[in-house]
């Protein structure tokens, strides 16, 4: 009790449990997995197939194969720990976990997000420099414009927003089909590239970069999260049932997935690799030669859209991603337009000063290391969320079995062997290059590097011997208070805004109810006008006397039932003006009525009340 619901806006909005046919009931469910495999098909994946696909042809096919493999089993467990147990991810985390731990774990979940976000925020700058020569540059300090583009679909609901995504989607996958059509690989060589094996330490850091940018982090978070949209019945049948349709759509969105990358590394191998061009990393670069090399000029456009596509359809996801960490980890609840600023920052930053400082020739170098970090921060994602899904205890009947848990085991070692042995191999490099400066490899580094391996440690102990830490409350903000004997309070001063709208009227209504015949009402209105915000109470617009004449037609309707009512006009900002004039009055209760109005005119007029209640101090009733 007293836990927050994951993205509580959205939170159980779908009903899925008014129908008793198959396919109506699987279409209500089909969603969260096609938002979580958006990630999968993100610009870092791009570079990474790309670079895998010219330097080593279809021999790391086995490798996607692999990682979609791993994907669709932990999306699988993902989703089963947020139906089962009702928690994300970052909540069970909360739950189990010590604060330091928990913090630890939030900030490399943050820096996987700001890594994806790397990612989407260069594919989008590329995408559209390739289509429409706009500098990189330019295309960075633009992909902050996104934010409004995403608030707008939170705002429709989430079926709008998985509408738009699976437009994305399509246009991606369409869009490779056609590519491939005029790639024309061969088939025999192809099936070679499933056979396991990796050909030097260069395959092994493209690899890591592939699983990094399949598996992602974030998604488990997200996907523990959307599931959560749905309505479903809370009986064993009702988790049953949700729990397969999960399934099926997981199943279905991350094999659309993996054709969708399996595809961009055959283009690489069949068009980049068998010409002799082995060192393509750039994604530019790729897009310029496929024009020349197949002969067709829709394939660098049909590259393009599709990179465009990719990075949109992906920042979407990846501020949900942000959302859940954040609120999950600290139960830190910010407005979600500024969640996405500061998200977007962080990765245009470092993007914008990368390009800025090297030039654009390191972009492909970039996307890569962004995948590979992401690949670093797999094994604190995925072990906490097989401890989960194996406690008994919390997840009763619905725990996984043993021969799944020891798929999952096998995944996590896999993934983080892999990732030791590559910072391992990292370390020696930076160990011989960093001559002069050991005291940055010996002091900042390693240090970091043994905490790190620390809370691996430690989680995995955790996971292994069930162990879960014991706190004093299990409420995110502590026991409740005992309540007093309460007595029905009558106020000797109420103030109640006025804004002419359909709520006035509400908000009279229960403004009186809260006094009495000897209570002093006061209604107060704001003239917004530019002119009241430059000269203030000296303006005399039709407007202003518009505005008296209605706010004194309400006070004599009310003095005439006996109240004892004073009108108030105020003029400017009504942020400022409404907590002044509380103040000067002396008011116990402020009673205000929520706007009218939505979509983009609530982000931009719709912040008067979440302002002007940390402003008074008195009591204040929304209505």
């Amino acid at each position: 009790m007293g836990q927050h619901k994951s993205l509580e806006e959205v939170h159980g909005t779908i009903d899925t449990t008014g129908t008793e046919h198959w396919w109506k009931r699987f279409f209500l469910f089909a969603g969260p997995a096609f938002l979580v495999a958006v990630g999968y098909m993100d610009p870092g994946n791009w570079a990474t197939d790309i670079a895998g696909g010219s330097k080593y042809g279809y021999s790391l096919l086995w490798i996607l194969l692999m990682s979609n493999l791993i994907a669709l089993l932990l999306q699988t467990l993902s989703a089963r720990l947020g139906i089962v147990r009702g928690r994300d991810l970052a909540q069970a985390s909360r739950e189990t976990y010590p604060t330091a731990v928990n913090i630890s774990l939030w900030v490399l979940a943050e820096i996987a997000i700001a890594a994806c976000d790397l990612a989407e925020v260069l594919g989008m700058a590329i995408g559209l420099n390739l289509l429409f020569h706009l500098p990189i540059l330019w295309g960075v300090s633009l992909a902050i414009l996104d934010t409004f583009l995403i608030l707008y679909l939170q705002k429709k609901g989430m079926r709008y927003m998985e509408a738009f995504i699976f437009s994305l989607v399509a246009i991606i996958g369409v869009s490779f089909f056609i590519e491939l059509f005029f790639a024309k690989p061969n088939a025999m060589e192809l099936v070679t590239g499933f056979i396991p094996g990796l050909k030097d330490s260069g395959a092994l850091y493209i690899a890591i970069g592939i699983i990094g940018a399949t598996v992602m982090p974030h998604n488990l978070y997200l996907h523990s999260s959307l599931v959560q949209t749905r309505r479903n019945k809370k009986d064993d049948a009702g988790i049953r049932t949700a729990l397969k349709y999960n399934f099926i759509d997981s199943a279905i969105a991350l094999n659309l997935a993996f054709f969708v990358n399996a595809s961009i590394l055959i283009l690489a191998a069949t068009v980049f690799f068998k010409n002799g061009l082995h060192n393509i990393v750039e994604i530019q670069d790729a897009h310029n030669m496929l024009a020349p090399l197949l002969g067709e000029k829709l394939a660098p456009i049909l590259f393009a859209v599709a990179l465009i596509a990719s990075g949109q359809s992906s920042t979407i996801t990846g501020t949900l991603a942000g959302q859940i960490v954040m609120e999950g980890y600290l139960d830190l609840r910010i407005a979600p337009w500024l969640r996405r600023l500061i998200t977007r920052l962080i990765a245009v930053i470092p993007a914008f000063l990368v390009i800025w400082l090297l030039g654009e020739d390191k972009i492909g170098d970039m996307l890569i290391l962004s995948q590979v970090i992401l690949s670093i921060q797999l094994g604190f994602a995925i072990i906490p969320l097989i401890h989960f899904v194996s406690d008994k205890e919390k997840m009763g009947k619905f725990a996984i079995s043993n021969l799944v848990k020891m798929l999952a085991w096998l995944s996590a070692v896999i993934i983080v062997g892999l990732n030791i042995k590559l910072v391992i191999e990292t370390l020696s490099v930076w160990h011989t290059s960093l001559v002069g400066y050991e005291w940055v490899f010996n002091f900042i580094i390693i240090p970091v590097v043994v905490l790190a391996m620390l809370l691996l440690v430690y989680v995995i102990w955790c996971a292994l011997t069930g162990k879960r830490f014991v706190k004093d409350t299990t409420t995110p903000h502590g026991k409740a208070e005992e309540i007093p004997f309460i007595e029905k309070k009558v106020y000797e001063r109420i103030a109640i805004c006025i804004d002419f709208s359909k709520s006035d009227i509400r908000a009279i209504t229960e403004g009186i109810s809260h006094g009495d015949k000897k209570t002093e009402f006061y209604l107060l209105h704001v003239v917004e006008t530019a002119g009241a915000r430059t000269v203030g109470d000296e303006i005399q617009d039709y407007e202003t006397s518009e505005d008296w004449n209605q706010l004194q037609s309400y006070g004599n309707k009310l003095r005439e039932q006996g109240y004892s009512i004073t009108e108030k006009l105020g003029f400017g900002d009504p942020k400022k003006e409404i907590p002044q004039f509380v103040a000067e009055i002396n008011a116990q209760l402020l009673v205000i009525g929520r706007h009218g109005h939505g979509g983009i005119m609530d982000f931009i007029f719709g912040e008067t009340i979440a302002v002007v209640r940390h402003k008074v101090k008195c009591a204040m009733l929304v209505v």
